[in-house]
This record gives C-alpha cells, sequence and structure tokens, in this order.
C-alpha cells in the first residue's frame, strides 16, 4: 500500500495545484470546486470519470463521489474504498504535506439517503472560492439511485455545472516516466501479436487459399492474446484489447475505429488490421494494410502514405498546435499528390492514455491545443476509395490503404514511434509467384458456374493428373531463368567492354633525386659496402664507383664462410626472375641492362695494422641490409591494405543518452592480438564499438551491405554482422566483415559431472543457461528495433533462416550456412562467409553422384572477373532443399559429375565473352535433356544422346572439352557412361561397349544401338532434346 500511498499524495497534490490555484483563463478558474462522481455501469469502458480515479489512485472506485475544494477534498464511498483511502487521508501530524489541503472521507450508508453526506459535501462546495458553480465531466452519465439522488441534490441546491473534460485530458495527457514505461509496453506487446500471430495467420489463410470471415479472424486475435508466448513476456491477465480488432478487405473500408468486423469473407487485395492493446490501463494501437499481389498502382500510393506519415511524425513536436500540426500534412499532400487530398482520413489521430481515445486532442484542422513533450498519440492516417486499375473482380476495384502507430512526443526531435512493425513494402506485400495458377483457378470457377457441381469435381480430377511435381515446376522455372541469364549477361559484357583494366607498372624507387644526397660517409671513401638507412638505399662498390641500390631492388641476400674468407651473394630482382605469383613481371623499362647478383668476398684474417677483421664489414652489412629490408617490406604491405581503401564520412556523434547501446560484446576480427570486451552505439548516421582501452571502430549506415543477427538458438554466440559495401581499416588491416558477439553458455563441459545428471547444481546450471540466453536475446532484438527505428527502416537486420540451412565447408572447417533474405552465410565461425545473392550469375552443383555421400557448390557471380567460390562436402540430402530454396530465389542452378576447372573457365569466358554467348552461354553447364533424365526413368536414353559429338557439333564439342573442363578423359563417353550407369545399373564393359557405340552413330532416329532406347522410339511424342538447335544457333 505505502507506493499507491506516495503516488497518490503526489497525483492528489499535482492535481489540486493544477486544478485550484489557477485563477487564470483556463477552464479550472471558471469554475469554484471539481465534483467527479462514479456510479456502477459495466457498459462503459471509457470515462473521464474512472480514467481521473485509476490515473490517481491506480484502481477504479465504483460508487464514489470526490470533491476537490479549494481548501479541502473529501471523498463519499463504501467502508471498503475508505479503508483503501484511508493511506491517502493524510494524518493529523502532518497537515498540509505536499501542499495539500486536509482530506476528508466520508461514509456511505447502504440504501440509505446520504443525506447527512450530501450536506456536508455541499456545505463544503458553498465554501470554497465563490461556491457557485462545479466542474463536472458532462459527458459521464452513469444509472443507478445513488447517482440520481446526489445528481438531484446539486440541482436542488442551485450549483451551476462547468464541463471541465478538456482541461483534465490535457493535464493528464502528458504522461510521466513510469506511465511512459507502460505505454510502450502495450505498444511492445501490440507489435508482438501483430507479427507473431495476425501476419502471420493472414498468410497462412492465403498460403492455403483458406475462405475466413473477418470477424472470425478478430476473435482469434482476441483469444491469442491470453497465450503468454504472443505478450513479450507480459502478464496475460494485465493484458486487454483496447476495442476489437477491425479487420477489412474487399472494397468496404471505413477508416474509424468505431466499426467493427463484418462477416463477409477475407479477400486477398488490401487487407487494412487496426489493433490496440491496453497494459494495466494504459493503451496502444497499431494499424497496418497487408496487400496481396499488390499492382504497381497500388505499390506506389502505399510508399506516399509512408513519406506522408514521417511528414506527421516530424511535425508532431513539443509547442506545435495540433491544427498547424494538420495543415503541415496537408500542405504536403497538395504539393506532392493534390489528387488524393480528397481521400486522405479528416483526422490524422488522437491523444492515447488510459483512456483510448482524447476527444479533446484531435489532430484536425481546427484543433488549437498545443502539444507538450510526454504526449502520447495514436497517429492513424489512411487513404479510401482507392480505383484498382487492374481489377478484375467487383471487390477489387476498390480499396484502401490505412497506417498508424503508436508515438510519442518529443522536445525538437520527431515524434518516437512505440510499434516498430516493419511497414515497408516489402514487409507488408505478400508476393504470390504463381501467377499462371491463378488464372487456372478462374477458368475452373467460371466452369463450375457453367457446369454445376458435378462438373467441377471432374475437372479437379483432370487438373490433379496434370499437376507438376515438384521437380518439373523447378526445372520449368529454370528454363526461363537460363534464358533471361545468357541475355542479361550478353547485355552486361558488351557493356563493360569499353572499361578493359590497365595493369599496375611496378613503382620504380629512385634512392636519391640528385647526387648531393648521396652520403659523404668514410665507408663509402674506403669503398666498402654502406647502408643508408634514412633513403633506404645499400651503396656498394662497383669498379671503384660507389653504386647506390635501393632497397626494393634486393630479392635476398645470403652470407657463407669458406676457408679465409667471407662471402655476400645480394640478388636483385630483373626479368625473366619470378616475382611471386602476385606481382607479375612488371618493370618500369624492361628493356634496360639489369645486374642480377653481385658477390663481395673479405678476408677473415686480420693483417697487422688493420684496426678490424674486413669481413666484419660484409657481416654488419648482412644483418642491416636484413633489417632495412624487414622494415621496407612490412611499410610496403600496410600501403598495399590501405589502398584503394574508400574514404568514409566521418561519423555524426549523438549525445544524447538514449542511444541504443549494447555492452559487452567482443568484436571479430580482433583489433590487438587477444580479444577484447566493448560496447557498441548506435549513432546518427552509424555504429562506434569503443574497447576497454578505447580502441574505437566506427562503421557507417550507408556502408553497410548485409547487417545480420544471429540469434543464441543451437549457437554458442549471439552476433551482429556487417558485412560492408568497402573495406575499412583498423588493427593495421582492412576488413569487410566485422561482428560483434556475445558468449553464451558454457563452450567447454566439463564431462566428468554426467553420471548424476539430475543434480540440482546442473539442472540449475542448465536454467540460468536458458534464462541468460533468453535475455541476450531479448536485448539484442531491443537494439535491433531501435536502431530500425533510428535509421528508419534504412538499416534492417536480417535473421538467418536457420531450417534452410545446411552444412557446408566454404574455408577448411564444416560449417552451417544459412541463407537470410538477401544473402546465404555463416558468422559463427571464423572466417566468417558472406556471399550476396544479387551479386550471383549462377549456382553450379560439382560431383553430383549418386554413389557420393556430399558434392561441391560452386557459385559464379555476375562480375565475371571475381574469383567463383566454392563450398565443398555438402551432404547429398541437402542437395533438394538448396534446389528448391535457389529456385525460390530466382537463382540459375546446373548440376554435373565432374568438378571443373573454374579458373580457366572464367579467362576463357572474359576474354572472348562474345564467342562464348555464341556458343550458347552457360547452357554448356546442362544439357537440357540431361535434366530430363534426372527427373524420369523411361527417358534415360536421351541423356547418351546430348552427349554424342554429331557431325555438326563435333567441333564446339572439341573445344569445350579442352576448354573449359580440367578432365583428362574425352568426357564425352566419360559422363555418358557415368550417367546413364545412375538409371541402369549395368557394369563397366557393357557401359564402354555402349559408348563406343554411341559415338558411331550420328543420330538415334535411324539405328537403335540399344534395346532400352526403343521406347523412345515409340514414344513418338517426346520432343528430341534441343540443345543442339540452341548450340547451332
Amino acid at each position: 500500500g505505502g507506493g499507491v500511498c506516495h503516488s497518490v499524495q503526489l497525483s492528489l497534490s499535482v492535481y489540486h495545484s493544477l486544478t485550484l490555484s489557477q485563477k487564470g483563463e483556463d477552464e479550472f478558474g471558471k469554475v469554484d470546486a471539481i465534483v467527479v462522481s462514479v456510479g456502477v455501469d459495466e457498459e462503459i469502458v471509457y470515462a473521464k470519470s474512472t480514467a481521473l480515479q485509476t490515473w490517481l489512485f491506480g484502481y477504479e472506485l465504483t460508487d464514489t463521489i470526490m470533491v476537490f475544494c479549494e481548501s479541502k477534498i473529501l471523498f463519499l464511498a463504501s467502508k471498503k474504498k475508505v479503508e483503501f483511502l484511508k493511506q491517502v487521508a493524510v494524518t493529523k501530524g502532518n497537515e498540509n504535506a505536499n501542499g495539500l489541503p486536509p482530506i476528508t472521507l466520508l461514509v456511505r450508508e447502504k440504501n440509505e439517503s446520504n443525506k447527512a453526506n450530501f450536506e456536508k459535501m455541499v456545505e463544503a462546495i458553498r465554501g470554497s472560492r465563490e461556491g457557485r458553480s462545479v466542474g463536472v465531466f458532462v459527458k459521464d452519465k452513469f444509472p443507478g439511485e445513488y447517482m440520481k439522488s446526489w445528481n438531484d441534490t446539486m440541482t436542488a441546491e442551485g450549483l451551476e455545472r462547468v464541463d471541465i473534460s478538456a482541461a483534465v485530458a490535457y493535464c493528464m495527457a502528458v504522461k510521466e516516466e513510469g506511465e511512459l514505461a507502460l505505454m510502450k509496453k502495450a505498444a511492445s506487446v501490440t507489435s508482438e501479436v501483430f507479427t507473431k500471430f495476425f501476419k502471420e495467420r493472414v498468410m497462412e489463410i492465403v498460403d492455403a487459399d483458406e475462405k475466413v470471415r473477418h470477424s472470425k479472424l478478430a476473435e482469434s486475435v482476441e483469444k491469442a492474446i491470453e497465450e503468454k508466448k504472443y505478450l513479450a513476456g507480459a502478464d496475460p491477465s494485465t493484458v486487454e484489447m483496447c476495442y476489437p480488432p477491425i479487420i477489412q478487405s474487399g472494397g468496404h473500408y471505413s477508416l474509424k475505429f468505431s466499426v467493427v468486423s463484418d462477416k463477409t469473407h477475407m479477400h486477398f487485395g488490401a487487407i487494412t488490421c487496426a489493433m490496440g492493446i491496453r497494459y494495466k490501463s494504459y493503451c496502444s494501437n497499431l494499424v497496418r494494410t497487408l496487400m496481396v499481389d499488390p499492382p504497381q498502382d497500388m505499390q506506389d500510393n502505399y510508399g506516399f502514405l509512408l513519406q506522408v506519415e514521417e511528414e506527421l511524425l516530424k511535425a508532431l513536436k513539443h509547442g506545435v498546435k495540433l491544427s498547424e500540426v494538420f495543415s503541415t500534412v496537408m500542405d504536403f499532400v497538395k504539393k506532392e499528390k493534390p489528387e488524393l487530398v480528397a481521400k486522405l482520413t479528416k483526422n490524422l489521430g488522437f491523444a492515447m492514455g488510459i483512456e483510448f481515445r482524447e476527444g479533446s486532442l484531435v489532430i484536425n484542422s481546427k484543433n488549437q491545443y498545443k502539444l507538450k513533450k510526454g504526449m502520447v498519440f495514436s497517429v492513424s492516417l489512411g487513404l479510401s476509395d482507392l480505383v484498382n486499375k487492374e481489377a478484375k473482380k467487383e471487390e477489387q476495384k476498390k480499396y484502401a490503404l490505412f497506417l498508424g502507430d503508436t508515438v510519442q512526443v518529443n522536445e525538437d526531435d520527431p515524434a518516437t514511434i512505440l510499434t516498430p512493425v516493419k511497414k515497408k513494402i516489402k514487409n507488408v506485400g505478400i508476393f504470390l509467384k504463381n501467377e499462371d495458377e491463378d488464372e487456372d483457378e478462374e477458368e475452373a470457377d467460371n466452369a463450375e458456374d457453367l457446369l454445376g457441381k458435378g462438373a467441377r469435381a471432374t475437372l479437379l480430377t483432370e487438373r490433379t493428373r496434370n499437376e507438376m511435381t515438384a521437380e518439373e515446376k523447378r526445372r520449368a522455372h529454370q528454363k526461363e531463368l537460363a534464358d533471361q541469364m545468357n541475355e542479361e549477361a550478353k547485355r552486361r559484357l558488351t557493356a563493360q567492354k569499353g572499361e578493359q583494366q590497365i595493369q599496375k607498372a611496378r613503382k620504380s624507387n629512385v634512392s636519391y633525386k640528385s647526387a648531393t644526397q648521396m652520403p659523404k660517409e668514410r665507408e663509402i671513401r674506403e669503398m666498402k659496402i654502406f647502408i643508408d638507412k634514412k633513403y633506404e638505399t645499400v651503396i656498394m662498390p662497383v669498379f671503384g664507383i660507389a653504386t647506390p641500390f635501393h632497397i626494393a631492388t634486393i630479392k635476398n641476400i645470403s652470407m657463407s664462410v669458406e676457408g679465409d674468407y667471407t662471402y655476400l651473394r645480394i640478388n636483385f630482382y630483373c626479368p625473366g626472375s619470378s616475382l611471386g605469383r602476385h606481382e607479375g613481371n612488371i618493370f618500369p623499362n624492361p628493356e634496360a641492362t639489369f645486374v642480377k647478383e653481385i658477390t663481395y668476398r673479405a678476408s677473415n684474417l686480420k693483417a697487422p695494422g688493420d684496426p678490424a677483421v674486413p669481413s666484419s664489414n660484409l657481416q654488419n652489412a648482412f644483418r642491416i641490409i636484413k633489417e632495412v629490408q624487414k622494415r621496407y617490406k612490412t611499410r610496403e604491405a600496410e600501403e598495399k591494405e590501405k589502398e584503394g581503401i574508400v574514404k568514409q564520412d566521418s561519423l555524426v556523434i549523438n549525445l544524447n543518452r538514449s542511444n541504443p547501446k549494447l555492452k559487452d560484446l567482443y568484436i571479430r576480427p580482433n583489433i590487438t592480438q587477444k580479444r577484447m570486451q566493448g560496447s557498441l552505439e548506435a549513432h546518427t548516421n552509424g555504429f562506434r564499438f569503443t574497447s576497454v582501452r578505447g580502441d574505437k571502430v566506427d562503421i557507417l549506415y550507408n556502408n553497410i551491405k548485409h547487417s545480420l543477427f544471429q540469434p543464441c538458438d543451437g549457437e554458442m554466440i549471439i552476433v551482429l554482422h556487417f558485412h560492408l559495401k568497402n573495406a575499412i581499416m583498423f588493427g593495421k588491416k582492412r576488413h569487410t566483415d566485422v561482428q560483434f558477439y556475445t558468449e553464451v553458455g558454457e563452450i567447454t563441459t566439463d564431462l566428468g559431472k554426467h553420471q548424476h545428471m539430475h543434480d540440482r547444481d546442473d539442472l540449475y546450471a542448465e536454467q540460468m543457461e536458458r534464462e541468460m540466453r533468453h535475455k541476450l536475446k531479448s536485448a539484442f532484438k531491443n537494439f535491433i528495433e531501435k536502431v530500425e527505428t533510428l535509421t528508419r527502416e534504412e538499416l534492417e537486420f536480417e535473421v538467418p533462416f536457420r531450417d534452410l540451412g545446411f552444412q557446408g565447408a566454404p574455408y577448411r572447417s564444416t560449417c552451417l550456412l544459412q541463407p537470410t533474405s538477401s544473402a546465404l552465410c555463416n558468422v559463427t565461425e571464423w572466417p566468417p562467409f558472406v556471399v550476396t545473392l544479387d551479386e550471383v550469375e549462377l549456382v553450379h552443383f560439382e560431383r553430383v553422384q549418386f554413389h557420393l555421400k556430399n558434392f561441391d557448390i560452386v557459385i559464379v557471380y555476375k562480375d565475371y572477373s571475381r574469383k567463383v567460390t566454392m563450398i565443398n562436402a555438402v551432404p547429398v540430402n541437402s542437395l533438394d532443399p538448396i534446389k528448391e530454396w535457389l529456385n525460390s530465389c530466382d537463382i540459375k542452378y546446373t548440376e554435373g559429375v565432374q568438378s571443373l576447372n573454374w579458373t580457366k573457365i572464367m579467362k576463357t569466358i572474359v576474354d572472348d565473352p562474345e564467342g562464348f554467348f555464341e556458343q550458347g552461354g552457360w547452357s554448356f553447364l546442362d544439357p537440357e535433356s540431361e535434366d530430363d533424365a534426372a527427373g524420369a526413368d523411361s527417358e534415360s536414353e536421351m541423356e547418351d544422346e546430348t552427349f554424342n559429338p554429331s557431325a555438326e557439333e563435333d567441333e564446339y564439342e572439341e573445344e569445350d572439352s579442352d576448354e573449359d573442363y580440367s578432365s583428362e578423359t574425352e568426357d564425352t563417353d566419360y559422363s555418358a557412361s557415368l550417367a546413364s550407369d545412375e538409371e541402369s545399373g549395368k557394369d563397366w564393359d557393357e557401359l564402354e561397349e555402349e559408348a563406343r557405340k554411341a559415338d558411331k552413330e550420328s543420330h538415334y532416329e535411324e539405328v537403335d544401338p540399344t534395346p532400352t532406347s526403343r521406347k523412345r522410339k515409340g514414344r513418338s511424342t517426346a520432343p528430341p532434346p534441343s540443345s543442339k538447335k540452341k548450340r547451332r544457333r
């Protein structure tokens, strides 16, 4: 109780000072006392009187009358409630604590007339200020005798009633910290229910083509809030709906919150959904429109509505009048799309709190109230009666778009969105792939109308008979993709033709620009070897002349002692000596004469009169040259790292304390040798990681290609991974992948303690780990949501789809590779692996053979100069799921038996792109009929035909096998034998024989070399394989 008491006293004093001390122009100034009476009415959900009670006490007190006078406060309530209110009534000792006038508690007698009590209250009113007018909430009328008799008493006394609803509302609209926390929680619960339940459910309905009534769907949402899993950790008993969810579709829309979901079936077009959750009496609200296969026009209008909301949020600032906010938004619409002005909703939202809709604070053209920091609004804007030009059916012709969020008003920044449910077109559009199927269905429907039900059944059986298997569907799609890809690649390469790369010449190092810079040391005059460290130059006597050689010209040096002499041999770089793979022999002027090596010799014996042994000079030279060389090489390497680094913008630091921040993260790659913890903070235009030592790494939002969030389910670490567009430098190296992670759970497990698994400690430890995982996950999720809101969804974190993942070894070790919506990645092992799907030209599966347990994946990029990516050792049972996934991403894939020499293939293509595409381009990877064979046994012989080098394609086949395949065998018969082997289990001799025959025949149709292929002849329906035609083109 103490807590309540404290807050109530505070609230009362706030309230009292707000109300009666203002003798100003406010409505409060006009009244002499305030009366708030609450009766019992189950029907009413929102009323000012009850809201005020909740605001003051945290509870609703029925049958209670409160009278606030200038110098005292009276409560009339039943015995129980008086007990509760005693916490507030100040004890005698500290009257006027918090400047609060004394409080009198009157106990109401049941079934009595309460006359005495009423008189005390009237007397108090009479004694307050002028004692004539009372402030009341005119709209609140409660039934029952008790209320009636009190109202009659006031009328009889001739007290004038003044409505103070708006003034009280304005005073309650500014939320304190605690209230804001409750509203944020309410908003986050709403967001969870919408994304995890409602949106998923709509997707299911669309996928399964179910018929569901709007009212049923709305009911299912109300049921969902009884389940803990959708409530973001809130207790179900504290959660209720602000109003029954409103779901509308199919041409009939009313963009208000007072309508009910009707009983018509949901139509797959624009589906508007409005729902709000009330948590511990505080409301929140969210409106989204889901669109199934929206035409471009609808997408454009929706995109515009998003811009309008942006403008609205910018306009909602402390001190601005609501009508000004409205006109700012209207001006924007008039300027950008004047034709939509008439379609826009007439108000843009309202203040929200304990009451769902605050009628006196609506954002419309007339409202003169000013916004204050800490107010919370439900903003909602919609476009109704829009016409869909592409509509075929009646219910598609008209549509509406509706969008709304719970937002908090700030001092100078735009309003903060508390319901971070994604709303870009890609998040709310449901795009169905198979357009052709839909048309089939419509035909079937029309047929049904003509023929009645019986015919429909036969039609259906007909259809299922012709239904394609998944594999065939994939194949058909792949065929389209193949043509499309070859076309695009051809276009791209012809466009690139002009920009051939120029090879860089190796920079020549000049030691001294003029003779004056030559050092004048004694050693040089004495014809000894001298190393000038400043200019990194070795000066050696050649034919009695001191000759400088820059350290960069020296390849290596060696020293040996033989007998009485020490030999120092210096080898130089010169054309013809290999410079290592990367450098290529590029000299500024290769025609010049080069010195390849110089050997010096000195005696080990000390002659009389010599200050030192002559050979000591060589030994020193050897040591120093090595040292200078090492220094030079490290510097070169560092410069090479820096080369080509794109200069990043500088980070704009956001100084306010409420930046999204995650503490105790490790960064990978490490900044120094050992790993270090630090914190990651999101600023205005980028992230900054600060380690405990104070090293800083900045990552700008506009340099992030993919931001991935790998939750810790089934992993040992929880990771935020950034794959960058351009490399950044830290720790003296360049990096395109940076990640921040935290370890979850023990990475090592003590095996010794597993005998007694039911140990309390073990179970406790597991429980702790589970909680820790949960905590970390919600911390990371929270951070991500904040960052996404902060960047206006420009930065979106993708979560890998674990169930689509497959094992593979992109580097040395096997790891789980998981697709996200735009990439294929593994970020838990190091080095990380991220491939952007948009950059992929095609995927080729190698070593796909039925007796092998795994195969390899080759990823070829659209940029043919890039090295292909190999993923080795993928288990063969992942082949089908991978095909399914690639197919759904519109990526072409092919498969073959051999491993190919990709370096050579790519070089061939880049050297002569025209020739490559004239010969059918990428179709060399999958001779199409081989493809069919994989699906249908009866066509197994077609396979041989593909690989049969018939007369016309002889030269192509030859060239093919030399250029593109690294396989030693003449690989036409090799593949043919292997592939047909998959179908019929013959032994090698038969197969060899078969292949030999196949080589002799030029066409299959005239002579049948094998018995099985008779099947082919009989089936005249099977079209001959088209690969030949393609290649001859």
